[in-house]
């Protein structure tokens, strides 16, 4: 049973009518777990409570017991549902819910279930069936349950900050490790000495075990409802098209919301707020400014233990530490969001180009060379303008507006324009390295990962329709190849049209259908991503995962039938008739922003950078002073046959300091050499891992680096 101490709290945000309704939901969700007794409320919340949680739950109330006398009044009638297996189950439309079934199957399914799938369709566990339906039963296990068991999180993180900050909530969405809530304070801020006394709330709403409540309102309802919030009348007036929509309850907190939700707050058992921040609200930096607090949560305490691990594992192998310890890269707040490559970090840089370059070759593209800065004429032509004008750098020249390129396809497209064409020129698989600039707010800035300045393996390929299927397998073997030799696994799902689209659906569905055609003869898993393809066609999303298991979007595969008919882009067919026809481009990349994989692989190596791709392969170190000549002369030698070698001559450093230095540098191998060796023409060799491989030649290391850089292995010091 619910504390004296919790029940007389909730009569006070309340009052006795709803409070009553909380204690007996509240106490029905406990079970035998619910006879401890709560801790006292937080000191921490406000007192009184913020005016409109009163004003809320009064409409609530009066809407509820509307929609409650509607579900009563309901025919029940008996219906069939069909678990995954075929298995099907009897139960009485309006009255058995999801859980009902779950629960009869056993109790631990049940209460190891976050939500279910009802027609495809996910669904609270305590909604009732409206008629026959397909059942699946969810766990956190599963994206999606992770997903609704975050989204759960975000809410009661939002009724800790109103219990706590009083303040108007905007969004609070699950992210993919976590969540956030969005709320607008005014002048003031959370700082890190606030998450004490969130998450101290948080736990005392966890204990409640409060029901998550569904409700679909009018609009009109709505509006009277948040009428105390800004942002809530903004999106109730511009985003709301229909007359209803839902909302949600849990406790006093009461948000727009489409969910589903876990059962009751009692499930959310491990909750942690992790960080915060200011944002503007929607990214509008003419907007009112927010704070945005983020959190995470799991079923359990060992699981966030383990989290609170891997998190320090991942502060450890954090790109930016990496990068200052070695000398890769840094920012400069005289250009904020562009990268600053050392001599170190541009060797990386430049090997993985050269590497693309290479495969480039390889695979039948040509490389092109394409202007930075083009007459915004460019822009609206393609479409983008529309769209992405305020992420553009655009300035006046001559009375006109010009604007750095924040993608190549539009030049691409001029390109292919500029001479007739022909059906044998297709493919033309066009690359191009050139930089682009995007204006991305100051605030979403995160080192590598997001930036203002950068490069792509960007690739077009101007095909006609029956070349299609042909293009994408070969797309999806170069990136298996490449994510092959980083070391990356990777998944692939396949995002369809949107709601907001362009072009006729009939392309839409030809695109799709040549799509799957692709993937399921490349022969590798993949799922649907429904309604997730970009405005102007589909595309094939890839994830890879890194060594800490966590995933990245780099690469892309995008069809487009839209931007060869916004330039008038033909070729000539070749038949008798002379026909003119639209090509269709592939939009391709597999590394994607070079400075955003160099973050990934920064990170899933920790800084143990594979020999190929190393910026410090290897050292020379002299066991005694009158041997540096001889060390000089071998690193020279390395150098000279396109080696990255060192040689470290410092007199202040004993032979074994400088082999610990070597080592801690990342250097992949390390070369001692004394007066054995000088008459030799030899070096002793020992890896970073300080594994010992014997005297070698100079011609022989030479001969198994160059090996080591052809085959391009990731333990080559294993297998030297």
């Amino acid at each position: 049973m619910l504390s004296r101490f919790s029940v007389l709290k909730i009569i006070k945000y309340l009052g006795q009518k709803s409070a009553n309704r909380m204690i007996t939901a509240a106490s029905a969700a406990g079970g035998d777990s619910q006879k401890k007794a709560s801790k006292p409320p937080s000191k921490a919340e406000m007192d009184p409570p913020p005016a409109f949680i009163e004003h809320r739950l009064k409409i609530w109330d009066r809407v509820k017991k509307e929609r409650d006398e509607f579900v009563a009044a309901q025919t029940c009638q008996l219906i069939k549902i069909t678990l995954p297996d075929g298995k099907e189950v009897e139960g009485k439309s309006w009255e058995t819910t999801p859980y009902d079934v779950a629960r009869g199957i056993s109790q631990g399914l049940a209460d190891n279930t976050v939500v279910a799938k009802v027609n495809g369709e996910l669904w609270d566990l305590d909604r009732p069936f409206e008629g026959d339906a397909t059942l699946q039963l969810v766990k956190f296990e599963d994206d999606e349950g992770r997903y609704v068991f975050w989204h759960s999180s975000a809410h009661m993180l939002g009724e800790s900050m109103e219990r706590y900050c009083g303040g108007n909530l905007c969004y609070g969405p699950p992210i993919e490790n976590g969540f956030y809530y969005d709320m607008w304070l005014d002048d003031r801020k959370v700082t890190e000495g606030d998450y004490p006394n969130l998450e101290s709330i948080m736990k005392t709403i966890q204990k409640e075990k409060q029901p998550f409540e569904r409700l679909e309102m009018k609009k009109e309802d709505l509006l009277d409802m948040f009428s105390y919030n800004k942002f809530k009348v903004r999106l109730l007036n511009e985003r709301v098209k229909t007359p209803t929509t839902t909302v949600y309850r849990c406790g006093p907190l009461i948000d727009l919301c489409r969910g589903p939700h876990v059962r009751h707050t009692g499930k959310l058992k491990a909750c942690q707020v992790t960080k915060s921040s200011s944002t503007y609200w929607e990214g509008n930096s003419e907007a009112e400014t927010l704070q945005r607090v983020y959190g995470i949560s799991f079923p359990d305490m060992k699981q966030l233990k383990e989290w609170r691990h891997f998190q320090e594992e991942a502060a450890k192998r954090d790109h930016r530490k990496i990068g200052r310890e070695q000398e890769l890269f840094f920012f400069h707040e005289l250009s904020p969001g562009s990268c600053f490559f050392l001599p170190r970090g541009a060797h990386i840089y430049n090997k993985l180009i050269d590497f693309i370059k290479n495969q480039y070759w390889k695979r039948g593209f040509q490389e092109v060379v394409s202007p930075n800065m083009y007459n915004t004429k460019l822009w609206q032509t393609s479409g983008h303008y529309q769209h992405y004008a305020e992420n553009l750098f655009s300035f006046d020249i001559e009375k006109q507006q010009f604007a750095l390129k924040p993608m190549n396809c539009p030049g691409h497209c001029l390109m292919f324009d500029h001479k007739p064409r022909s059906w044998r020129e297709l493919p033309l698989r066009l690359a191009d390295f050139g930089v682009l600039h995007r204006n991305e707010i100051s605030g979403a800035l995160t080192g590598l990962t997001r930036v203002r300045r950068f490069q792509q393996d960007d690739a077009h390929i101007f095909c006609r329709t029956d070349q299609i299927k042909d293009e994408i397998i070969g797309c999806l073997d170069f990136l298996q190849h490449v994510y092959g030799v980083l070391g990356f696994t990777f998944k692939l799902h396949l995002a369809t049209r949107p709601k907001k689209f362009l072009g006729e659906i009939e392309d839409w569905d030809f695109a799709e259908k040549q799509l799957t055609e692709s993937l399921d003869a490349f022969g590798q898993p993949w799922k649907l991503n429904p309604e997730d393809g970009a405005f102007y066609g589909p595309k094939i999303d890839i994830t890879i995962m890194d060594a800490l298991k966590r995933s990245h979007q780099c690469a892309t595969i995008q069809l487009d039938f839209q931007l060869p008919s916004r330039f008038n882009l033909h070729y000539v067919t070749g038949d008798a008739s002379e026909e003119k026809k639209r090509p269709v481009i592939i939009h391709r990349a597999i590394l994607g922003s070079v400075e955003r994989i160099i973050a990934v692989l920064t990170e899933n190596y920790g800084g143990k950078w594979p020999f190929w791709l190393s910026p410090r392969q290897g050292i020379v170190v002299p066991v005694a002073q009158p041997f540096d000549a001889y060390a000089q002369k071998v690193r020279d030698s390395l150098h000279d046959a396109g080696f990255s070698c060192d040689v470290d001559l410092d007199p202040g450093n004993t032979m074994n300091k400088k082999i610990r230095n070597a080592q801690l540098a990342q250097y992949n191998f390390i070369f001692v050499v004394g007066e054995k060796e000088q008459n030799n023409n030899t070096m002793n060799v020992r890896t970073r891992d300080n594994k010992v491989r014997g005297e070698h030649s100079i011609e022989h290391v030479i001969a198994r680096f160059r090996e080591f850089t052809e085959t391009q292995i990731l333990d080559a010091e294993e297998k030297f």
